[in-house]
């Protein structure tokens, strides 16, 4: 996929501010590179945390953003401000929305929502539901033990290294958005040891 042939990008993050000052300060980072390239941010709709900084990056810099939120939550923590706001009526409906929105993906700090998230494109991807880029910015050494953790699953035949290649990581926005116009993920078929199934 060329850069050209990115329009919106999906970030997939927190609700919680985190602890650490330099995960705030990504996010920002991140939604303001996203709208200097013309790029459109979705994400999940929430005004606060991780979730609300990309989106201020964004808007900060007159960027399109497009929050997704289940109905539950969109009166207590829906971003008043965007240039879109879906209102879905479930957190599945969420996912596939911000799906069919988007057509990269990056993955900032977060907890089990965005993990759930993350891992959910990863595995549409490995099956051969899309061929959308997927990326992690690393900040602060975040995402080190996961990423070990996918290294590990790679050597014990669980994924595929192709699989686990197809996960971009990095720490610079700019450098992340321009790996992942120019990432083309590698469609492989699952293996599948018949020898050892017993």
């Amino acid at each position: 996929m060329s850069t050209n042939n990115i329009s919106r990008v999906c970030v997939f993050c927190g609700s919680s501010p985190g602890t650490d000052p330099a995960y705030l300060a990504a996010a920002r980072g991140l939604g303001e590179c996203l709208a200097s390239r013309g790029l459109g941010l979705v994400y999940g709709g929430s005004n606060v945390g991780i979730m609300g900084a990309v989106a201020e990056g964004a808007l900060k810099q007159k960027g399109d953003v497009f929050g997704v939120v289940p109905s539950a939550f969109a009166d207590e923590v829906g971003h008043p401000q965007l240039t879109e706001q879906y209102v879905v009526p479930t957190m599945h409906d969420r996912k596939k929305k911000m799906f069919d929105l988007s057509d990269a993906f990056v993955v900032l700090p977060g907890g089990f929502g965005t993990l759930e998230e993350m891992f959910e494109i990863l595995t549409w991807g490995q099956i051969g539901l899309h061929t959308k880029p997927i990326g992690i910015m690393n900040i602060a050494g975040y995402f080190d033990a996961l990423l070990s953790f996918m290294d590990s699953a790679v050597l014990n035949r669980f994924v595929a290294q192709p699989h686990r290649d197809n996960l971009l990581v990095d720490r610079s926005p700019a450098s992340l958005l321009d790996r992942l116009g120019e990432h083309r993920p590698i469609v492989t078929e699952k293996w599948l040891d018949r020898s050892k199934s017993d």
